[in-house]
């Protein structure tokens, strides 16, 4: 790792805060259920159309980079039967281990999106406890990850000819500073995968800084929707559909992102 990512992963030990990070991501107005057009609607609608278009079948899914949130494999806990999750900090990963292992305890309500999971699957908001235990249930461990690493996880967490599925949100975009590191990283983490297996991803364009807690001003590459089909593209992945959320109202400044994508990708 050079210097320059040296430095960004130390400050990103030292200042993250994980409950600050899902009350500034999570919470109203990025996650208001009453409204069809907000952010959070908007990645639970593509997850779910992107599980249960199919074709994504198989018993792996790793999440990459999964952070101190949940609602990324929401819907695929109903088409996997393990579901791996992952990331690089230590506290994002006893976060996830408190909802999983110590009776949902978290530092966000997930209900909202549960209940708004079972609207998308044609059942009432009332069954998202069943499908807060399906998911717990499917999840059987969470790794930690090092995307800048050839072998970014340990050897025996994904079957020797790779995962069926490989799902990461907001990870790439925050951890590497420019295209070389960019491309170089999802290399490592398309090589998890295994031939013929689905990649899906959500991103920022145009980010240039995040804001990962209160003492947590990080830096990021903004990459371009151009850029975003040639890293895809270079490392192996035929785009299959590729979604663009513009960000044009925001009360609260915790990025400067100009837009949030979605990719679904399949490897060659």
């Amino acid at each position: 790792m050079d210097a320059e990512h040296q430095a960004l992963a130390e400050a990103y030990k030292q200042a993250f805060d994980a409950a600050e990070f899902l009350r500034y991501n999570y919470t109203y107005p990025r996650a208001d259920f009453s409204d069809e057009d907000s952010l959070c609607v908007w990645m639970l609608k593509n997850l779910h159309r992107a599980f249960t278009e199919g074709d994504i079948k198989g018993g792996v899914l790793l999440d990459i980079g999964s952070g101190p949130a949940i609602y990324q494999v929401m819907a695929a806990c109903e088409i996997f039967d393990k579901v791996i999750m992952s990331d690089f900090l230590e506290v994002n990963c006893n976060e996830l281990k408190n909802w999983f292992q110590k009776n949902g305890k978290s530092s966000l309500d997930w209900s909202p999106f549960f209940q708004y999971a079972c609207k998308l699957e044609g059942r009432q908001p009332s069954a998202w406890k069943d499908k807060a235990a399906q998911l717990r249930k499917v999840v059987k461990d969470i790794v930690h990850i090092d995307v800048h690493l050839p072998q970014p996880v340990r050897a025996d967490v994904v079957p020797p000819e790779g995962a069926d599925c490989i799902l990461s949100c907001y990870c790439l975009d925050c951890v590497c500073l420019n295209m070389s590191t960019y491309s170089r990283d999802l290399g490592h983490v398309v090589s998890l995968l295994k031939p013929g297996g689905h990649f899906l991803i959500i991103g920022t364009v145009g980010m240039t800084f995040w804001i990962g807690g209160p003492k947590a001003k990080l830096p990021a590459y903004p990459i371009t929707e151009a850029e975003i089909c040639e890293l895809l593209r270079e490392n192996g992945l035929s785009l299959i559909r590729l979604e663009m959320y513009p960000l044009t109202k925001k009360s609260e400044v915790t990025d400067d992102a100009r837009a949030i994508f979605f990719a679904k990708a399949k490897k060659n």
